[in-house]
């Protein structure tokens, strides 16, 4: 592809990467009710499952789960029950959080539970599959390279990865978690609603 085509690329897949969703939601989630480590677990997990996609999509599977209506009928029904679940768990915290100073407020999100928070995150939203079909559809020709659909998987994960990696560092900053961490039931709710919401209006489309 031309250099230009690369940046086209690069600017969609930021924007892609940037837009809120349950998956801000569950790094955030990660970080408040565990640390920035395991909200850097998740942003990672969560990077994985978008580059599974992605390398897919170039590869040109994605059409297998686009045109079958009962797989990604099941997958949307899938991925709804999950975010809901995650919202469900939100709110119910209580909003004690690893790394309290009082150790017997401790959470019991594990750095497991929050590597597969972010994998299933993306992992069981095909929606990202078409997401990215409708993107590389602009780039991929039948002479696309093996080297190049990589590439573009690459791309499209390095771009998730790095941006939620800098939400969750910010996020678990020693001088913001404090103030995070004292809104951590308000912060927790929200979150939570949101994924619920997100698994309502994924379920009415």
């Amino acid at each position: 592809m031309s250099a230009s085509s690369w940046l086209s690329l690069l600017a969609v897949c930021i924007l892609g990467a940037i837009s809120p969703g349950p998956s801000l939601a569950a790094v955030m989630k990660s970080t408040l009710q565990g640390s920035r480590n395991h909200g850097l677990i998740t942003a990672i997990t969560h990077a994985v499952g978008i580059g599974i996609y992605a390398f897919l999509v170039a590869a040109g599977m994605a059409v297998v789960i686009t045109q079958t209506p009962w797989l990604f009928k099941l997958m949307t029904w899938l991925g709804a029950a999950y975010l809901s679940w995650l919202g469900y768990k939100a709110i119910r915290s209580s909003g004690t959080f690893i790394g309290d100073v009082s150790k017997e407020h401790s959470s019991s999100l594990s750095r497991r539970q929050a590597a597969l928070d972010g994998f299933l995150i993306s992992f069981l939203n095909p929606k990202i599959a078409v997401f990215f079909l409708a993107l590389f559809s602009q780039f991929v020709t039948p002479e696309t390279t093996l080297t190049t659909q990589l590439l573009m998987a690459l791309m499209a994960t390095l771009c998730d990865g790095l941006w939620y990696c800098l939400i969750a560092g910010v996020a678990g900053h020693s001088s913001i978690l404090p103030a995070l961490r004292k809104r951590a039931t308000l912060v927790s709710r929200l979150c939570g609603g949101l994924l619920i919401l997100v698994a309502l209006r994924i379920l009415m489309m």
